[in-house]
């Protein structure tokens, strides 16, 4: 007689559980409130980053502009940048070595999806940016203000709900991110891209994230405008100003466009590379070495100023504020002295991703459209149209992010969108490419294998 369990068939594999379906999700009750969750956190996480942006716009200005007056001096003296370098890398140093976290991101490895950031770390993030940004290193506000809106969202989630599911923290913690960088480069509409690229946001998923991002987005546009008018602090919005209007592109600026998108790819790869292998010899000896990197980067920009008639500012800070008056007044730059800013601030920037804390994106497009601008000397290319397609070739060599790269210089130079669109997505996608093609195989392996699934963006390690 035949053993009915010996004769058994085993048991089918349970079913997969279905994938959550997107819209069922959003039009439940659950989300409505992280929808008006996401809105109201819009509102402190969008006036903590203006007034840190004010603070640090406000120490620069003390330091570099005031201070020298005030102490005797007629203007800044030539060697000023070298001591207030030398002490923001002792100050970086001291938050990443004995404060909670790291201090934030590591510029020199580009801007990558994080988890969300946990509010302990706040305090050491703040402290090395603004040690970072306001004492001059060649790095931006955009990478830091983005993790300070992720830990702001979390902490606020902590606070209304202590046993919230993980999701909650993560949607809420990309709506803070959303928030603090809401017209920092322009336009909400371009930070939301940012974020999604850096993110891998994709797929049936994405809105989920995307929606509560958007509406904090939003929300903190408005405060950003409403605290101008009421303190008239400015904006701290990406802005070049009236520029020279250019006609429809013509054959010769397509090539232009090659050529830019070749020489950002190499230049950008070039950066990031040097930064990356000066990065561990830093981290050896962080707190001696960190301030000798801040005094490279201070007599770059001396030797920049000693050598031409220009000021040590355009090679220090991340370029934002200076970027209006290199396109504007691009007629008063010699193709020498244009080259020797190219060479400077791109070392002072390598060095600057190796052991500080800030973000990439200013700094690339500051060197994309000097390399821009010089070229235009050449000959068939407007300087405008120059500055535009290196602006996007450049933000695209070193972030890898060719949406982020065509959407920066059509929003910078909004009146010549139409005009300029054609030539600088050929510029932003030939650097893409070859970037990729160039860059170091391991990376590439590592960029290749990277999940597509949708990840938080708010706890970014860097570009």
């Amino acid at each position: 007689m035949t053993d009915p369990a010996a004769s058994a068939e085993p048991a089918p594999d349970p079913a997969p559980d279905p994938a959550p379906d997107p819209a069922a999700i959003i039009r439940s009750r659950s989300y409505v409130v992280l929808l008006l969750v996401g809105a109201i956190i819009g509102v402190p996480v969008a006036a903590v980053a203006y007034f840190f942006l004010d603070a640090v716009s406000k120490l620069q200005h003390e330091i570099f502009v005031d201070l020298p007056n005030s102490v005797g001096f007629h203007g800044e003296p030539l060697w000023w940048p070298l001591p207030w370098l030398t002490l923001s890398g002792l100050l970086v140093a001291l938050a990443i070595r004995y404060l909670p976290g790291t201090g934030g991101h590591e510029p020199s490895e580009g801007f990558k999806a994080g988890g969300p950031v946990p509010p302990v770390e706040l305090f050491g993030i703040i402290a090395a940016a603004f040690a970072t940004l306001s004492l001059g290193v060649v790095l931006g506000p955009e990478a830091p203000l983005i993790a300070i809106g992720s830990g702001l969202g979390v902490l606020a989630v902590h606070l209304f709900k202590r046993d919230a599911p993980p999701m909650a923290a993560v949607v809420i913690g990309v709506a803070g991110s959303f928030a603090a960088i809401a017209t920092l480069l322009g336009s909400p509409i371009v930070g939301a891209f940012l974020l999604m690229e850096m993110a891998g946001l994709g797929g049936p998923m994405m809105e989920l994230v995307l929606v509560p991002g958007l509406l904090s987005a939003g929300v903190g546009a408005l405060i950003f405008v409403g605290l101008d008018n009421l303190t008239g602090f400015g904006t701290f919005s990406l802005n070049v100003g009236a520029v020279p209007h250019v006609g429809s592109p013509t054959g010769l600026e397509f090539l232009w466009a090659i050529v830019i998108g070749l020489g950002a790819a190499i230049v950008a790869t070039a950066i990031f590379r040097l930064a990356s292998l000066l990065r561990p010899l830093v981290q050896r000896q962080r707190i001696v070495l960190t301030p000798v990197a801040g005094l490279a980067v201070g007599g770059l920009a001396v030797a920049f100023a000693a050598g031409t008639t220009h000021g040590s500012s355009e090679v220090l800070f991340s370029g934002q504020s200076a970027l209006g008056g290199l396109v504007q007044q691009a007629a008063g730059w010699t193709v020498g002295a244009l080259a020797l800013l190219i060479v400077c601030k791109g070392l002072a920037y390598a060095i600057s991703l190796s052991g500080f804390r800030g973000g990439p994106i200013f700094p690339s497009m500051f060197i994309g459209a000097a390399g821009g601008i010089a070229l235009s000397h050449v000959g068939g290319l407007p300087a405008v149209a120059g500055a535009a397609m290196g602006v996007g070739a450049m933000v695209a060599g070193a972030l890898k992010m060719p949406m982020t790269a065509v959407l920066l210089p059509s929003l910078l130079f909004l009146s010549d969108a139409v005009a300029l669109m054609p030539v600088v997505i050929v510029a932003v996608v030939v650097s893409y490419v070859v970037a990729i093609w160039i860059a170091p195989a391991a990376k590439t392996a590592q960029t290749a294998a990277a999940p597509a699934a949708p990840a938080a963006p708010a706890g970014a390690t860097n570009g």
